[in-house]
């Protein structure tokens, strides 16, 4: 069912959230809000994406704030915390913002740095986090072939726990994968899921040891569960620094998988200054509890976007609306 857009304006509010550190070349989270039946939405694809592919993401916000989630198998979320492509000496104030979290997702293959930079970062994520804490590395896909498969030999003697998304393409993957396969270091696709005409290549071609799965790209928690359930790999649920209101959609995927072995990717309201909720989704021991978080008026009035802004994304909303409309119509 794809509600009226007369329906989705009515509550719609869009908001413009500041972020602790640069993320993804960006210092600003913008998002629009819905409120359904089940209670509030969101819709935040990157303002690079087409509309195309923006479509998927309001029709996960459709699926959370119009349908029931499916049966929560688990009351929290294990997360872990994410460490941007910040310099060594910055990774200890990063990992403060996620207390008790025995794993870190750090970002390597930024673009004007250096296999230098990522190795002295993730030193020192594992110095700070010891032996115990659990280090995965996530490239992006920005290297080729042969620049992944020297970068993991690097990393490697920090005992990582996946490599993510190392390089661009299915087949790309695949032969990494066979390069490294004596080292015992899983690959994890993430764009190879979320950005792919078919989300389930990566997994019959044997070129990832498990998911990453996001529930807005994927079309919502309903689409992106049936997704794990078919690709029979182990999936770990992340998120697009979204509110609290995104997070929320990601946990009660991560609440409805059978499986679920990896620590998620749900912890990024805590790269946010100020949220909508007033109970952030921040983490606290480790972990997240599976709820929809109460929305404040007051904090979305005050993080409300500028009038330029919001009459972009909602014109945005309006354009992907009619992919959705058509698609049904279909």
């Amino acid at each position: 069912m794809v509600p009226e857009i007369a329906d989705l304006l009515a509550t719609a509010r869009v908001v413009s959230l500041p972020l602790t550190t640069r993320f993804r070349g960006i210092t600003v989270r913008e998002a629009v809000l819905f409120e359904g039946p089940e209670g509030w939405t969101e819709f935040s694809p990157f303002v690079e994406y087409d509309d195309a592919e923006a479509a998927a993401w309001l029709h996960a916000a459709i699926d959370f704030g119009w349908r029931a989630t499916p049966p929560p198998l688990r009351d929290r979320i294990p997360v872990n915390a994410t460490v941007p492509a910040v310099a060594a000496s910055d990774v200890d104030s990063i990992l403060a913002r996620y207390p008790g979290a025995r794993t870190a997702k750090v970002k390597v293959a930024e673009p004007g740095q250096t296999l230098a930079d990522d190795v002295a970062r993730v030193r020192a994520v594992r110095e700070t986090l010891g032996p115990e804490g659990r280090i995965r590395v996530d490239a992006n896909a920005l290297w080729n072939v042969d620049e992944a498969e020297h970068a993991i030999h690097a990393l490697a003697p920090f005992d990582l726990e996946y490599v993510e998304q190392p390089c661009a393409t299915v087949e790309e993957l695949a032969e990494l994968r066979r390069r490294i396969h004596y080292m015992g270091i899983p690959i994890a696709a993430d764009e190879s899921v979320r950005k792919a005409a078919d989300p389930l290549a990566v997994a019959r071609s044997g070129a990832a040891d498990l998911l990453v799965v996001k529930a807005q790209p994927l079309g919502g928690v309903h689409s992106a569960q049936r997704i794990v359930a078919e690709s029979g790999l182990p999936a770990v649920v992340s998120s697009a620094i979204d509110t609290s209101v995104g997070i929320a959609m990601g946990a009660y995927l991560a609440a409805a998988l059978p499986e679920l072995e990896f620590d998620c990717g749900l912890g990024t309201v805590a790269m946010f200054v100020e949220d909508v909720a007033d109970e952030p989704l921040r983490p606290q021991d480790g972990s997240i509890p599976v709820v929809r978080p109460t929305v404040s008026t007051g904090r979305l009035d005050a993080l409300q976007a500028d009038a330029e802004r919001t009459r972009w994304w909602l014109d945005r909303v309006r354009r992907c609306h009619r992919i959705l409309e058509h698609a049904v119509a279909l």
